[in-house]
């Protein structure tokens, strides 16, 4: 009897404490499970930004732990470090092509495109995380009809210069990355031109995921003022046709509408610099060299958020974490309306003969909005002695503002049937194969009579712009010509999706071209050229078969008194009028085909897409 009931107090004793162990166990796990799902930026305080390995760690976890998470590697930065995608939706069915067979709303999201302005990456690590936990519980504001990709650090080398000193009139948070890239390029002047590795591997993840919204987070400079978060849209006029009526009329303020009910009253982009906000501005024209310029050229709608630089981080992050869902809710409760506009507007374009090249704004036409801001005021400078203005916080205001977000076009081009390029011209097609452009290559050489641009005048920037002297203020003239096509140049049809993509990129005078950007400035150079004595008596056999330039030659020197006192220069003249002169100097390399029997199927051959989209079925 004593045995047994000794045997039962062991026993008690044991289940009691073995019953206590089992309760801490749980509760350091369950404070473990939690932890780990926290992010760097909660767990240090909210004055700070995760790492780029904290931040890769941290999504890591996320796919281990949540079905409906999943992350990919596509293509390098700069530093040949792989860049990540990151895929989320509440079936865990994580394949764009699918999203968007089923009808669903899709969003790419860009964070730290300039890593001095990480409010994006800590933001969507919150928002992931919690789309996951919703994930699990079915919750209702997890919308089945969205699927979300998110670039979690596209400028990896920036966000790994990190430094509390950098955005010296940043306010937190403790520590943070650059603007610059591997290169030290401003990757959001890159979208176009892309010459950073970082840009041409953006394009494959932007083809690859086609998305209906695009959203390429920031922090804004300039202008002081109470509002945490503005926002800069793709310029309405410029998206054009539907698409823009639409972006203009009732998804801005749709979304604005959403953020003043979560607290976030938020206004469009202040584009303001060194005067008084309560002036008004003009709405940031956004060309393609930037994020949401680049993607109106594939009929997606396209947004800027742009948090405050003088709020605290916290609130920031917070903006940023409530913009993103008011995304999420727009584009469900609008899903089937964007799908209808876009798959419109691809349309519109298909039939669109002329395209808008260069804008300008319409000073006579404004909008009106009110602005929370502050007193612009001057006191005197405590360094120098003298006057300088500044946003009084002290003196809060709200302004009606005039806002000048209405833009016309300056320069126009007729769409062509085609381009042709010759294949030497590599690099430009392949930057076009990466934007997912389809185009054919001829099998045998032939001769097609096409419209040819030459270049009769251009300027350059006289300082480097983001490792270019970009040209502008371009002059042509367009003449039909015979050209001389080889197996294996390249023949491009403007009738397919990527038609405005096309057409900016590819006719020279365009604002953001290749042709701006410098990609075909080693026509602009003669290679050829003569030695004086020996064309002399070559240019006088030929100048008496020649009256016409015999007698323009006679005249020009009776108005130029240094061409008629300098043999050099009138054989110069007598030259470039020649069959000799060289043919390419000045000839642009794009040939347009404008004629409608010049084009033979039987001479070109398939070439196989480099990527697709649902478009292109």
């Amino acid at each position: 009897m004593y045995h047994s009931l000794r045997v039962q107090t062991r026993l008690i004793f044991y289940l009691h404490t073995m019953k206590k162990i089992f309760w801490f166990c749980l509760v350091i796990w369950t404070f473990h499970s939690t932890h780990a799902q926290m992010t760097p930026y909660e767990i240090n305080g909210k004055n700070y930004s995760a790492t780029y390995e904290e931040c890769i760690e941290f999504y890591q976890r996320l796919v281990e732990d949540y079905p409906s998470v999943s992350m990919h590697t596509m293509g390098k930065t700069d530093g040949g470090i792989p860049l990540h995608v990151l895929l989320i939706s509440k079936s865990g069915q994580n394949d764009p092509m699918q999203w968007h067979r089923k009808n669903k709303m899709v969003i790419l999201v860009n964070n730290g495109i300039h890593s001095g302005e990480p409010d994006g990456i800590d933001a969507s690590m919150l928002l992931t995380r919690d789309l996951a936990q919703m994930s699990v519980t079915n919750h209702p504001n997890f919308p089945e009809n969205v699927g979300i990709a998110i670039i979690p650090v596209y400028n990896i080398e920036g966000c790994k210069n990190r430094s509390e000193f950098h955005r010296v009139d940043q306010e937190g948070p403790i520590a943070f990355g650059t603007r610059g890239n591997g290169q030290n390029l401003d990757l959001n002047r890159d979208f176009i031109k892309q010459d950073s590795r970082n840009a041409q591997s953006f394009a494959e993840i932007f083809q690859w995921i086609d998305p209906d919204i695009f959203l390429d987070n920031h922090v804004s400079d300039g202008a002081d003022y109470q509002h945490v978060m503005t926002l800069a849209t793709t310029q309405h006029n410029k998206l054009g046709g539907s698409m823009g009526a639409y972006l203009k009329d009732v998804f801005e303020p749709g979304i604005f509408h959403r953020m003043k009910h979560r607290n976030y009253p938020t206004i469009p982009y202040v584009n303001v610099w060194g005067w008084d906000a309560a002036q008004g501005w003009e709405q940031f024209f956004d060309s393609p060299r930037y994020g949401s310029g680049y993607a109106a050229l594939f009929h997606t709608f396209s947004f800027t958020p742009e948090t405050h630089m003088l709020k605290p981080y916290a609130q920031r992050v917070d903006a940023t974490y409530q913009l993103m869902w008011s995304f999420i809710d727009f584009a469900s409760a609008h899903a089937d309306t964007i799908i209808q506009l876009r798959k419109m507007s691809i349309a519109e374009a298909q039939h669109q003969t002329t395209f808008p090249l260069s804008w300008k704004v319409d000073t006579t036409q404004f909008s009106k909005f009110d602005l929370m801001g502050y007193a612009y005021q001057e006191k005197q400078s405590k360094i120098s002695g003298l006057p300088f203005h500044y946003y009084n916080r002290n003196e809060p205001k709200t302004m009606s503002i005039k806002y000048l977000n209405q833009y016309i076009p300056v320069l126009q081009a007729e769409a062509p049937l085609a381009y042709i390029i010759p294949a030497g011209w590599w690099k430009t097609i392949e930057r076009l194969k990466q934007n997912g452009v389809l185009m054919q290559t001829f099998t045998t050489d032939t001769i097609i009579n096409v419209e040819a641009y030459r270049i009769l005048n251009y300027q350059s920037s006289a300082t480097p712009y983001e490792g270019h002297h970009v040209n502008h203020d371009i002059q042509l003239e367009k003449k039909i010509k015979s050209l001389q096509v080889r197996k294996g140049d390249y023949f491009i049809p403007v009738q397919q999706i990527r038609k405005r993509f096309i057409i900016e990129v590819l006719e020279p005078h365009a604002q953001d071209s290749y042709f701006s950007w410098n990609d075909f400035d080693p026509i602009l150079n003669q290679k050829e050229g003569f030695t004086g004595y020996a064309f002399e008596p070559i240019a006088e056999a030929w100048l008496n078969e020649q009256p016409a330039i015999k007698d323009s030659l006679k005249k020009a020197c009776a108005t130029d008194a240094k061409l008629a006192s300098n043999t050099q220069a009138q054989l110069e003249y007598i030259f470039k009028r020649s069959p000799w002169y060289e043919e390419a100097h000045n000839l642009y390399p794009v040939f347009r085909v404008v004629d409608h029997h010049m084009i033979i199927p039987e001479i070109l051959k398939s070439s196989t897409p480099l990527y697709r989209n649902k478009s292109d079925e």
